[in-house]
């Protein structure tokens, strides 16, 4: 295979568990909850770590180390961990870093459920957070505390699309002495590889583009080895694991990312394109587009701008309710990331437990509408928008 950054596709394809006895071309499904010893010499060897293999599936998997494994390949990361679902990933990943008295600091623009991780949860158990602000880089090395352990980012960010620099933040957290975690899910591996700028650890879920097709729940954990093996312990006596058959499911997925991305990218862009011309929309928010604040940031660290655009519809909520409610092909939901267009209304679904002053300090407004943009001919979500912005 050659030695290239360009063939993040090969690896996705070509990365695959050793072939068993009937010698097939398709990794195989193990659905099995444990496996068996050779001997009681054997079990005990294993459990103390001497010897290599699989115990028990909440431990490991063929299969969740199939779509580990590609995972790592593609964010050249040493090794993994796959969970039950994203939300897993982005709490053991913090959690198993974290000891009461620990400090993180985040980026403010974050995923909802990410927020009450920090607001919420973490606070009963004397961890603390501040928030930074992407459009303010110059006040986040004052909110570093002697305690901080954890530095936590999300670029492109959900669901403003606003970017982080990433060179930049994994050098002060070097300086410092953070982890820096990076919620990549938003770019995937493919678009975006947050390790080579400096970051320890990154996270997905891979319910998103990841599976790409609204099928399963899962996410992963990938990074250096140090942090990994840490968040092993964790995760082995907390057991947010993945399941063999969505592991199966998301490794095959991973096969065709590279050519579902760039449909996705494409499409996107020129949604993006076609909303800044429209007399109904105060402004559009996507990486790729020149009018993104960030434009040239986002050429220089995404290999494109990813499948997600956000826009402002003029007349504030009843005005987008009646965008969403209007539209015929493309659906309304929660998740992102499949192959069939999805609209989403933040401020009264995914970021509706924030307060209104918390919503406003990451620019969701009232009339703020993100699109998954998905696989179906650009004319036809194209149509289905322009139509429901003139209804």
């Amino acid at each position: 295979m050659a030695d290239s950054e360009n063939n993040t596709g090969t690896k996705a394809i070509r990365t695959q568990t050793e072939r068993t006895e009937q010698r097939e071309h398709s990794t195989p499904l193990f659905m099995t909850s444990s496996f068996v010893f050779d001997s009681a010499e054997h079990a005990r060897a294993m459990f103390a770590r001497e010897v290599e293999g699989n115990i028990y599936s909440r431990y490991s998997n063929p299969n969740t180390d199939e779509f580990i494994t590609k995972i790592c390949n593609m964010e050249e990361a040493e090794s993994g961990i796959a969970t039950a679902s994203g939300m897993s990933a982005v709490f053991s990943s913090l959690a198993a870093l974290l000891d009461q008295g620990d400090h993180v600091l985040a980026c403010r623009s974050l995923f909802g459920s990410s927020h009450q991780i920090l607001n919420s949860i973490f606070p009963r158990w004397g961890i603390s957070y501040s928030y930074a602000d992407i459009d303010k880089p110059e006040n986040w090395k004052s909110l570093i505390q002697d305690n901080t352990r954890v530095l936590f980012l999300e670029t492109p960010s959900n669901p403003g699309l606003d970017l982080i620099d990433l060179e930049w933040a994994c050098k002060l957290a070097k300086e410092h002495g953070l982890i820096t975690v990076v919620d990549n899910c938003f770019a995937t591996p493919y678009l975006q590889k947050p390790m080579k700028y400096g970051a320890d650890i990154v996270i997905h879920s891979a319910t998103k583009f990841i599976d790409g097709q609204g099928r399963a729940i899962g996410g992963i954990i990938v990074g250096k080895d140090r942090y990994i093996e840490e968040m092993q312990m964790f995760t082995r006596h907390t057991g947010p694991a993945l399941s063999p058959f969505n592991a199966w499911l998301f490794s095959k997925s991973l096969e065709t990312l590279p050519a579902r991305m760039d449909r996705h990218c494409s499409n996107a862009l020129k949604l993006a394109e076609f909303l800044e011309n429209q007399d109904d929309v105060d402004w559009v928010k996507y990486p790729f587009l020149p009018s993104h604040p960030q434009y040239e940031l986002a050429k220089k660290q995404m290999k494109d701008g990813g499948g997600v655009v956000a826009f402002n519809i003029k007349g504030g909520y009843e005005r987008a309710k009646n965008f969403l409610d209007n539209l015929s092909m493309i659906s309304l939901s929660a998740n992102l990331g499949d192959t069939r267009s999805i609209a989403t209304h933040p401020a009264s679904t995914t970021h509706s437990k924030l307060t209104d002053e918390e919503r406003a300090a990451v620019n969701i407004t009232p009339g703020l509408v993100r699109i998954a943009v998905g696989l179906e001919e650009i004319e036809d979500i194209i149509a289905d928008v322009d139509k429901a912005l003139s209804t």
